[in-house]
This record gives structure tokens, C-alpha cells and sequence, in this order.
């Protein structure tokens, strides 16, 4: 972050930052042949979300665009950091030097300039998550019709978020085949069509899963 130093002149620290996951939203199937997984019968099945955004390819493929993106900006905050610092520098030297109002304008100067290189910072990092947190929402909109068929092939009438539920059987945990299947039908996301244009009626009677809350920021 940049910050004011004492006596009106500004040393800068710039940092990227990273938010949580995002809400799923509804989608259409892909029409792709997917490999045969024993699918637990069980009128009640669960899932790890977190799972599917971290293990499968789409979710580690935004993961690694997210890590990369986040490099390139903290390279650029040491850079400006470094820049400034030593233009900091250069100007407490001409305090002794230059008139008091002088210095003070050029203190001021200096304080409005990194003021705003840290806006333009702090506006990249927040573009970086609301990136990640998109894709994000685009993976788990599209696991939608995904689940719909493993629910179906159980003969299930709900499938709960393992975090939510207090006690389960083992067998009932569809995540290691919901994640093969999203492998197999969305890929790494990159051939993955646009949801929302896509998006199809839910299933009779059911119901999306609530919006994840978001992570705190760090």
C-alpha cells in the first residue's frame, strides 16, 4: 500500500491481494460423451465444492491463471515501490536546499502522484480477483447439469454440500466422480460455452445450492 510518511512525504508499498470463491450459477449441459462411474445409489448425496474448484482441471487452470496474474502485478508494485522510494529520496535531499513553500509544493506533488499509483494498484488487484471469482462462477454454474445427471443415475432428490452436513456415509460422497466427469466434459474451461447464452430450466422441483460466502480478504 502506499502510505504518507512524516512531513508530507510518501513512501510506497504496493501489494496484490486475493479474495474467495464465488457463487454458482446456473447452465447448460455439454453435450459430450463422458466416461461410465459407479455412482453411489442414495437418496441424499454430497459434494465438496471446494474440491471441484481446486482439484479439477477448469478449477486449476483458473487457479494457475490467478497465481500468475498476481506474480506479474507484485513485480510491478516492487518495481513502483522501488521508483518511488528513490525519488522519495531524491527530494528530502533538496529540503535543505529549496525555499519551505517550494519543497512543499513538490512534497505535495510527489504525495498526489503516488496517491494515485496506488488507486491504479489497488484497481488492478480487485480486477484480478473479480476475474478468478468469474471463472469461478462460470465452473460451478456449468457443473450444474453436470450433478443433475449423477443425481438422476443415483436416484437421488438432493445432493447437500459436505460442509454443510453434520454426518454422512462415505459411499454417498459423489465428488471424486462429479470431478471426473467435469474433466471430461468442460475440460481445462478454455472450449466450456457461455452459460448464461446456454442456460436451460432446472430440473422439476429442484433448487440451486446457496451462494458460497466469499473468503476474507487477507
Amino acid at each position: 500500500m502506499v502510505r504518507l510518511a512524516q512531513g508530507g512525504v510518501v513512501r510506497a508499498g504496493l501489494l496484490a491481494c486475493a479474495l474467495g470463491v464465488a457463487s454458482p450459477l446456473w447452465a447448460q449441459e455439454q453435450q459430450q460423451q463422458v466416461p461410465e462411474a459407479a455412482v453411489p445409489r442414495a437418496p441424499i448425496l454430497t459434494l465438496d465444492r471446494e474440491r471441484i474448484l481446486l482439484e479439477s482441471r477448469f478449477g486449476k487452470a483458473v487457479e494457475a491463471q490467478f497465481q500468475k496474474d498476481s506474480q506479474v502485478l507484485i513485480s510491478e508494485n516492487l518495481r513502483l515501490e522501488e521508483a518511488l522510494e528513490t525519488e522519495e529520496r531524491a527530494l528530502t535531499d533538496q529540503r535543505a536546499t529549496l525555499p519551505a513553500d517550494e519543497f512543499r509544493k513538490l512534497a505535495e506533488e510527489f504525495d498526489s502522484k503516488t496517491e494515485a499509483i496506488r488507486a491504479a494498484q489497488d484497481a488492478k488487484s480487485r480486477a484480478i480477483t473479480s476475474r478468478r471469482d468469474g471463472e469461478r462462477q462460470r465452473l460451478l454454474q456449468a457443473t450444474i447439469p453436470i450433478l443433475a445427471d449423477l443425481m438422476r443415475e443415483s436416484g437421488a432428490v438432493a445432493i447437500f454440500d459436505k460442509e454443510m452436513v453434520i454426518l454422512s456415509l462415505r459411499g454417498v460422497d459423489i465428488t471424486d466422480e462429479a470431478i471426473g466427469r467435469i474433466d471430461a466434459v468442460l475440460g481445462d474451461g478454455t472450449e466450456a460455452s457461455d452459460p448464461e447464452a446456454l442456460a436451460e430450466p432446472p430440473l422439476p422441483g429442484a433448487e440451486p445450492s446457496p451462494p458460497a460466502e466469499a473468503a476474507p480478504t487477507p
